[in-house]
């Protein structure tokens, strides 16, 4: 494989243009992880970003640009150039068995430090990669073969996986190797730092491709005490009064048009005036400013190491983020864990170390990571999100958030600043056509004068090159853009986006031009357009391997068969036959469809109610009595989607966090492990799911087979953090 690569990448190079040096910009393309459309400075917020500001003051902002409304996904589409399934990772870093959901780069796609390095660039990484499932220590050299360096990076310092601690991140890596923190650790600064030092340390006789991917401002809340500082007191007009600030300051910019309305409050949200806890969301708010405040003090040090070797005006640099504000409330909700009033042994971390966790159990110096409602963010013992209510705010003026493919879910800041490329009459204004990050790739291919692979096997470029926006031309896109995620998904053709909510929610028309808040849905206006536009994006669906979906829907041969089930307790049957197969493709399909055919509530009480029939009292989830069941089947029933959909999105993130102590405590194959250890993780989701709901006041066990007989799980709380134990 190794050999194939570098013979790939010697033949491209001599298929390359030879272009001078001096005709080739350096390429600097930076990311923020969780931040919303309205955030820095240039685009309505009230946060810190001076560095940013002026270069968009010098530069050009697209107001229209679009990610794909997720973490990973976005960063395989912007890699690539491909709509995400088509690298591979149509959802998250779960292998769903499926083409367009592998959990990895495939082989099929060619990232843009491949590319770029065949044209004589040198490429640099910093920052959080995310885009394979295998981010353990103690890899092979194969099971490394989509980390950065094996994938066309020439160094690379940062995470391999998608969220952690930032003062002690897991899965740390300088090249190919993972490391300790050291001491006086903050990753948004070493990210900074890092870039700064490749661009000081870069030969300058050839160009450069720097790539600074930035956790921040994704979960956890952590930021030093003396940004938060500056922010004291900022948000204590609460979230309503600041998305009316930004929307008017937005116009005022020229962001947003003035007839695009500020939408609603989300109905989930309660007014300011009734927080439950005000002075502990302003913390919230303040530690999350704090986070993207220091995010562009780095970038300020990045350009500053541009300037200062003379490389600034040759440099083409885009700044942009990986998805809408998130509402996730990871770690936000419940009881504070673990209890205060009781004595946790933690044991310190040594200084070479690694911490493995997405959420420590511990900090390095022994204290324990505290989550709950009104615990403290900010210090590396908290591990918080800032919320729903915020996320809203971040997003103004559109609706919806991260996971989704509405307005507030996918779209982002694009800042793009070239002085040798933008004329100076066309210095600081906007550009308003349509763009999405697969066109990331295309527009540096352009530029550099790099051949994209001509390959059958290699998939061919979906984006179009930026250039003529940026030269103040129109872009002549001939295809639709589109998305999905989840279930989520849309598509914009010119002013028309058509957009839906989940697997089964019906399809949204919306004029982009006049109403880019989705506030007026023409659907039933428009039927044959609607219609028509619907059918294109099942195409599109069809050709990038977006369907089937892993978890049924529409297309899903398991879901089509569910349809017919009477009682969601058939649908549970179906699982628990193809659990007792050990057929755990099927029972992967059947509880998923099950969880869409019935909502989520009704299948997770059902598949509870199951095991109880199944195994008596002595096997089950320790509910005090039946009543309780019963009030958390109402209660779940009675959730709204998106809130079940959310939870999903949380415990599947702490799911995966266990799949290394997973991989320990089951003695198979490797092929075993990695089958075993996917529809575990699905089963444990919905499990989760309900143990999340009702606090700590559970634990739940499952019988599953394999070929070396029984084995149960048992999930327990432990110091605050879920722990999953094996017995056979």
């Amino acid at each position: 494989m190794k050999d194939c690569a570098a013979l790939w990448l010697f033949v491209l190079a001599l298929s390359a243009p030879a272009l001078p040096a001096a005709e080739r910009p350096n390429i600097v393309l930076m990311m923020a992880d969780d931040m919303g459309y309205s955030d820095i400075g240039c685009y309505g917020g009230e946060t810190a970003t001076p560095t940013l500001d002026a270069l968009a003051a010098d530069g050009l902002r697209f107001t229209q640009f679009y990610n794909t409304g997720r973490c990973c996904p976005t960063r395989a589409s912007l890699l690539t150039g491909l709509y995400p399934h088509q690298a591979g990772i149509g959802h998250m870093m779960q292998d769903r068995g499926l083409e367009g959901y592998r959990g990895d780069l495939n082989d099929r796609c060619r990232t843009i430090a491949e590319v770029l390095r065949s044209a004589g660039y040198a490429t640099y990484m910093a920052g959080k990669w995310h885009v394979t499932k295998k981010i353990r220590p103690d890899l092979t050299a194969e099971d490394r073969k989509n980390w950065p360096l094996q994938r066309g990076f020439d160094r690379f310092f940062g995470t391999i996986h998608g969220a952690g601690s930032f003062f002690d991140p897991n899965s740390l890596t300088r090249d190919n190797a993972q490391i300790p923190p050291g001491d006086e650790f903050y990753y948004t600064d070493a990210i900074s730092d890092t870039a700064a030092q490749f661009i000081r340390e870069h030969e300058a006789e050839r160009p450069f491709f720097l790539y600074v991917a930035y956790t921040a401002p994704h979960w956890p809340m952590h930021a030093k005490p003396a940004d938060i500082d500056k922010y004291k007191g900022r948000y204590e007009q609460g979230w309503d009064a600041l998305r009316e600030e930004r929307y008017r300051r937005m116009v005022e910019l020229g962001v947003i048009d003035n007839c695009w309305k500020l939408s609603p409050r989300d109905p989930q949200i309660p007014e300011w005036k009734r927080a439950e806890l005000p002075e502990w969301e302003q913390r919230r708010m303040e530690v999350y400013a704090a986070m993207i405040d220091c995010m562009a003090q780095g970038i300020g040090r990045i350009v500053d190491a541009l300037e200062k070797s003379g490389r600034l005006d040759d440099t083409l640099i885009f700044f942009l983020a990986d998805n809408g504000g998130c509402a996730e409330e990871l770690g936000s909700r419940g009881p504070v864990r673990p209890d205060p009033q009781k004595v946790v042994n933690c044991k310190p971390l040594g200084p070479d170390e690694l911490q493995t966790q997405m959420i420590p159990a511990c900090t390095r110096d022994g204290s324990p990571v505290r989550q709950g409602l009104g615990v403290l963010p900010g210090p590396a013992d908290s591990y918080i999100a800032y919320g729903r209510n915020w996320a809203n705010a971040s997003n103004t003026p559109f609706r919806l958030y991260k996971h989704w493919v509405h307005e507030g879910g996918i779209s982002t800041p694009l800042i793009v600043h070239w002085p040798a490329g933008v004329a100076a009459e066309r210095r600081g204004r906007f550009v308003r056509d349509p763009g999405h990050l697969i066109d990331i790739m295309a527009t540096c291919v352009d530029v550099s004068g790099a051949a994209y692979p001509q390959e059958r096997e290699i998939v061919p470029l979906e984006g179009i090159s930026l250039r003529p926006a940026i030269e103040g031309k129109a872009l002549a896109r001939e295809q639709p853009l589109f998305w999905e995620h989840e279930g989520n998904r849309a598509i914009r053709a010119g002013h028309w986006k058509l957009v839906a909510n989940g697997p089964e929610g019906a399809w949204e028309l919306y004029d982009v031009d006049a109403d880019r808040s989705e506030l007026n849905n023409l659907a039933a206006a428009y039927p044959d357009l609607a219609g028509r536009m619907a059918r294109q994006w099942e195409e599109w669906a069809e050709r990038a391997h977006v369907l089937p979906w892993p978890w049924g829907g529409r297309r899903g041969e398991t879901a089509e068969a569910l349809r017919g089930a009477a009682t969601p307790m058939e649908a549970f049957e179906s699982f628990r036959k193809a659990v007792a197969a050990s057929d755990w493709k099927s029972a992967f399909s059947y509880m998923t469809a099950g969880s869409r055919e019935f909502t989520v509530g009704s299948f997770v009480a059902t598949y509870f109610a199951g095991v109880i029939g199944e195994s008596g009292k002595s096997l089950a989830v320790k509910y005090a009595d039946e009543k309780e069941l019963t009030a958390l089947l109402e209660k779940l029933q009675k959730a709204d989607r998106q809130d079940r959909q959310l939870a999903f999105a949380e415990f599947a993130a702490l799911v995966e966090e266990q799949a290394g102590f997973m991989n320990d405590a089951i003695e198979l194959s490797k092929r075993q492990k990695e089958n075993w250890l996917r529809d575990v993780s699905s089963a444990a989701t919905v499990m989760l799911t309900n143990l999340r709901i009702e606090g700590d006041r559970a634990t739940a066990m499952v019988r599953m087979k394999d070929s070396r007989g029984a084995k149960r799980m048992d999930f327990k709380q432990l110091n605050g953090r879920w722990y999953v134990d094996y017995q056979r």
